[in-house]
């Protein structure tokens, strides 16, 4: 099912499925946001939990045991529960259930909302601990922006602009998909010239950028989209790698895929996040469409 808020700035649909945001369109009809379509990606703004990225050989250890779960986790492929559909805010569910229990040890709840606020969509995350023990997890985000966001304007005209000028360094990719432990200076200053070769070695990965703010913006209009993420400590950017797709994705995350080389116990993975019996962790991100 789709589900809809509007209000006098923007317009978005959300579907239960991966509680995944399928559309931002502005009040003058502009889209910001990609349309899914399968030549390029089948995803429009997937949820990553309950990790980000790949395990090694898609598969983990928790206490022992052996559990087997592809890139990005379950999420972007469940059904959730729409919970409350109000005029300004839409709340979606997912609780663990015995077959998520067999690929993912721990009894959760993860909460999604999706709020307007004048021109900016407001994304909310909030994990439960609804076991009798501490639980792990990873989660991020994942939204392909429209990029050219204008009809007729090609991905070379446009360009990434950071609110903090930024001197780092991109954490590359094994052939795997997990990460290595090399890097490469990458960025320097408040902008990154969007062109399909800095994506030949798959995903832009940073631990170190200072901004908070990450804009797609073009050198021959006007219009944006600001992704707002404050207390992440990781990022990814990406599109992909073959060329010609009209969108990037701007990436959040509290967690990331696994280094090449690691072995350990899925407790002990770089970047995971502990959660206390009883406890909650809350994260979010905001959207803002400009014309």
């Amino acid at each position: 099912m789709i589900h809809s808020l509007q209000n006098a700035d923007l317009k978005i649909t959300v579907a239960d499925y991966g509680a995944e945001l399928k559309s931002i369109t502005g009040a003058d009809g502009t889209e910001y946001l990609f349309d899914g379509n399968p030549k390029w990606w089948k995803y429009t703004s997937p949820v990553l939990f309950p990790f980000v990225g790949k395990v090694v050989g898609n598969k983990y250890r928790v206490e022992g045991k052996e559990f087997e779960l592809p890139q990005h986790g379950f999420a972007r492929t469940s059904n959730f529960e729409c919970v409350s559909e109000t005029q300004d805010k839409i709340i979606f569910q997912l609780k663990w259930t015995d077959q998520t229990l067999k690929v993912y040890p721990y009894k959760f709840l993860l909460e999604i909302s999706y709020a307007l606020k004048k021109n900016t969509v407001a994304v909310n995350w909030t994990v439960k601990n609804l076991d009798d023990k501490p639980i792990y997890f990873s989660i991020g985000a994942h939204p392909a922006l429209k990029c050219p966001i204008v009809d007729g304007e090609n991905f070379n005209d446009c360009y990434l602009k950071f609110n903090v000028a930024e001197k780092s360094a991109r954490i590359l990719l094994a052939a795997s998909g997990n990460l290595s432990h090399e890097k490469v200076p990458t960025l320097d200053g408040t902008t990154l010239n969007l062109n399909y070769e800095i994506f030949k070695g798959d995903a832009l990965v940073f631990d170190d950028l200072k901004s908070d703010e990450i804009s797609i913006c073009s050198k021959k209009s006007s219009k944006s989209i600001t992704l707002q993420a404050k207390g992440f400590p990781f990022w990814g950017i990406w599109t992909p790698s073959n060329g010609g797709a009209p969108f990037v994705c701007i990436e959040p995350w509290h967690g990331h895929a696994d280094f090449e080389d690691f072995s350990g116990d899925f407790t002990e993975k770089d970047g995971i996040n502990k959660l206390e019996i009883g406890a909650s962790f809350n994260a979010g991100y905001n959207l803002t469409a400009r014309s």
